[in-house]
């Protein structure tokens, strides 16, 4: 449902500063409907209704039924369409298992919203925002509805995906111009915080309109969903041609336009593949929801197939190999020298934690600056009485320098601007007054900090006249401060996930943007190979920026260490690895990270810490920000992979039988062996096996430690080869079988001979299947209650269908004599033939 949006009015008109009641909030989401920026495809919702009916299987029973009418078999025309409720209904329960499921993953990975409501600050889901409600937003925050400024800090705003244009613009409160004060939805905040009263939501808004064309817009097809498609046009293109052979033979055996129809209907349900593209759906589906049991959120459904293929994962440090329980452990001053956490601070250390809690947010939210502020609390700071000075310049992050500013004004004397600069300790005493020796010193803590696997920032403090206006006049008489050291150790089990890696084929590297000291020290901590003949091979964000393509390519293959980096050189670094042919996972989770994460093949952004740009370009989101979390993803994808690729490889060995026969006995003018009522059956025992055996299956014991799978074998055709021939070998035994009983049995008779060895074939054929690599008694595969309850059916089935005389008429079958079973038993084990091969092969 869309928005319908009153006319903006003032900010003062809409809500007060307390927000609005969650009694007034509900109304207007009732009056207006939800904020969905991006609508559903109404046509999209339309095609989930009616999707059972588009069933191939559904519309070749169309044909079949009246055409029983016609030829006077009026029992089989009723059985036909009676047969179209049961074969709706599985199609639709499948499709809306898959559905339901993606909608908890869309729920789950839904943006929210910081609103004020009922005079306190609460989270919301976005599209639960309405007119009127007061909204608080700060760096790496998607703007979720358009809205007018009632307060601002510094805001930069990236309106690049409503106007194309790539320049931050300024956002300020200003009378006389409307566009500075207007905030649009679906815009990003680069820098500074802001809030601000919501004026239209939904299709209303600005970007409603391209909303509409995003909704209608296509998500382009994975190499696997490709190589489906080719698959389904071949075999359809396939069965059509020998649809019309099989109905032009019967019609020159002088069989009549009745029976040719029937023989024509049968060929085409037997041939057509179109479970393939349910049961793809449906496992990925499934695999998301799994993966979101184990704290990864998917946001892109093919990204769960491409987990299987990664080569190289590209991780941060901080919060993502190690715990993100950063604390300051020590500090530096140039007079004082070290000073752990339990010292006294002394005149120098007093003055160093004051700058460094002026450097911070007035409402820290980042794991420095929180740490920053608990270790100065604790030495005795009043950081309420520091952060009550007005707030004057929010001088932001540099890029380049790693190194931001802040400027405050003594509420009380109001006569200089107390100015305040932390970041990296090379930009830092570039824009400090520092002579070489303080230099020398410095650098020489610093080191003696990172070589203890420390996070370590540097802080300058100074003051600048109440008339400066520029950056690089509040900047000018800054004097070095000192050094803060943090702690941050090593998650658990990120060092058991990384050998895991290794065995698995799978390339991990680290880039963060601390010193090459504390890289160092991380890595030989972590295992992570890092060294060449001796030396360390740790390449830093300078040597990238002097890297040609070349040169950026072969570092990019060779190192797995890169330090003080920045988040632009990540891109760089994804765009080398995948000209090398690599399939990459990054992750990242700030803003300047999003063109990382786009162009990785799976982009995985950080759960906890991450901005809602950098979530809303990954493909997955994880919840605990964890390292193992990854490979544990990896490695349900490649778990995910094999069993979609049994499940295949069942469907394949699973047609020939139906197809061979539906396309041979006409043209040897024989009576068909498998009627529509006979493949309505099948199509009904075949959907719940392939939805609930395989893809319930573990992982196989080798999953992690075989290389990954490359990405042009998107449906291993070659592992599916032997499918083919176990289908071909039974298809051949089931002809073999009805020709023969056709000599001296009837028609009913030999049919039910043939049809209950196919049916008794279909728990073997299950089994091999489970097991590609081992013979089915070598423990390939676990068994499963699920198993024990599939063979069960198929094997009631089997018996019902000779022996319950209503059930049997209906499918044109009679007893055959018992001795028989024998030959039904032996026939359906030549399924197996192929066990025997395997063991060589394993072995």
């Amino acid at each position: 449902m869309m928005v319908v949006m009153s006319v903006a009015a003032s900010p003062g008109s809409l809500t007060g500063a307390e927000g609005l009641s969650s009694a007034e909030a509900a109304a207007r989401l009732k009056r207006d409907g939800p904020n969905l920026v991006v609508p559903e495809n109404r046509a999209s919702r339309l095609k989930r209704l009616l999707g059972p009916l588009s069933d191939p299987m559904v519309a070749l029973l169309l044909i079949a039924a009246p055409t029983y009418l016609v030829i006077g078999e009026t029992t089989d025309a009723i059985v036909a369409f009676i047969a179209l409720g049961p074969i709706a209904a599985v199609g639709w329960l499948l499709e809306s298992r898959a559905e339901r499921t993606l909608e908890q993953l869309r729920r789950m990975t839904a943006l929210t919203a910081a609103v004020m409501r009922d005079g306190a600050e609460r989270s919301v889901p976005a599209d639960e925002v309405v007119v009127g409600d007061l909204i608080r937003v700060h760096e790496g925050d998607v703007i979720p509805a358009d809205a007018v400024l009632t307060a601002s800090t510094q805001l930069l705003v990236d309106e690049s995906s409503l106007t194309g244009e790539s320049l931050p613009v300024d956002k300020h409160l200003d009378a006389f111009d409307a566009e500075a004060t207007s905030l649009w939805a679906g815009t990003t905040v680069l820098t500074g915080s802001a809030q601000a009263v919501v004026t239209a939501t939904g299709s209303a808004t600005r970007y409603g309109s391209i909303g509409r064309l995003v909704a209608n817009a296509r998500a382009p097809r994975t190499q696997l969903q490709l190589a489906l498609m080719r698959l389904i046009w071949a075999l359809s293109l396939v069965a059509l041609v020998f649809c019309v052979a099989v109905i032009a033979a019967v019609l020159l055996h002088g069989d009549g336009w009745g029976a040719a129809l029937i023989a024509g209907v049968s060929l085409a349900i037997a041939a057509i593949p179109e479970e393939f593209s349910m049961v793809y759906t449906l496992y990925l589906a499934l695999g998301a929801r799994r993966l979101a049991q184990d704290r990864a959120l998917v946001r892109r459904l093919p990204s769960v197939e491409t987990l299987g293929s990664t080569t190289v994962i590209c991780t941060d440090k901080t919060g993502t190999l190690t715990a993100g329980r950063v604390a300051v452990v020590a500090i530096w001053t140039p007079g004082g020298g070290h000073l752990n956490g339990d010292d006294a601070l002394g005149n120098e250390g007093d003055a160093l934690l004051k700058a460094a809690v002026r450097a911070c947010e007035p409402l820290p939210f980042d794991p420095l600056d929180l740490a920053i502020v608990e270790f100065a609390r604790n030495h005795g700071l009043d950081i309420e009485q520091l952060h009550s000075d007005e707030f004057a310049a929010d001088w932001p992050f540099d890029a380049t320098e790693r190194y931001l500013t802040h400027v405050w004004v003594d509420s009380a004397e109001r006569t200089t601007r107390l100015v305040a600069a932390k970041g990296s300790i090379e930009g830092v005493l570039d824009h400090s007054r520092a002579d070489q020796s303080l230099r020398d010193a410095a650098e020489a803590a610093n080191h003696s900090f990172t070589a203890d696997a420390m996070r370590v920032i540097a802080v300058a403090f100074g003051e600048s006249p109440l008339t400066s206006t520029t950056r690089s006049h509040d900047e000018a008489s800054l004097q070095f401060a000192g050094l803060i050291a943090f702690s941050d150790p090593l998650r658990d089990g990120v060092t058991e996930a990384l050998t895991e890696c290794r065995a698995a084929g799978i390339r991990v590297v680290m880039i963060t943007g601390d010193h090459p000291a504390t890289a160092h020290a991380i890595a030989t901590g972590l295992g992570l190979p890092h060294e060449h003949n001796g030396a360390d091979l740790i390449v830093t964000g300078a040597d990238l920026d002097d890297a040609d393509v070349e040169r950026l390519d072969e570092l990019a293959a060779t190192s797995n260490v890169f330090a003080r980096t920045r988040p632009e050189q990540k891109h760089l670094l994804v765009e080398a690895l995948r000209r090398r042919g690599e399939v990459v996972a990054m992750t990242g989770d700030g803003i300047n990270d999003a063109p990382a994460l786009r162009e990785a093949d799976i982009g995985v952004a950080m759960g906890k810490r991450g901005t809602a740009v950098a979530r809303e370009s990954a493909s997955i989101v994880l919840l605990d920000d964890n390292f193992a979390t990854i490979v544990t993803a990896v490695r349900d994808g490649r778990r995910i992979f094999d069993n979609l690729t049994r499940a295949f490889a069942y469907l394949i060995a699973f047609h020939p039988p139906l197809l061979l026969s539906a396309l041979i006995i006409p043209l040897l003018g024989q009576p068909l062996l498998l009627l529509p009522i006979h493949l309505v059956l099948l199509e009904l025992l075949l959907h719940p096996i392939v939805s609930l055996v395989f893809q319930a299956d573990p992982a196989s014991s080798d999953v992690m430690s075989r290389p990954p799978r490359p990405v042009g074998d998107a449906l291993r055709l070659r592992s599916l080869a032997r499918a083919y021939a176990v289908g071909i070998v039974l298809a051949g035994v089931l002809i073999a079988m009805y020709l023969t009983a056709l000599e001296g049995w009837p028609e009913d008779q030999a049919r039910a001979l043939a049809f209950c060895t196919l049916l008794a074939s279909q728990p073997l054929l299950l089994l091999s299947m489970r097991s590609p690599e081992r013979p089915m008694w070598s423990g390939g595969q676990p068994w499963t209650r699920t198993i024990a309850i599939v063979i069960a059916v198929l094997a009631a089935t089997t018996l019902a269908c000779v022996y319950v005389a209503p059930f049997a008429t209906l499918l044109h079958l009679e007893p055959f004599p018992a001795p028989w079973w024998i030959v039904v038993a032996a026939a359906a084990a030549t399924t197996a033939w192929t066990e025997p091969f395997k063991r060589r092969r394993a072995s």
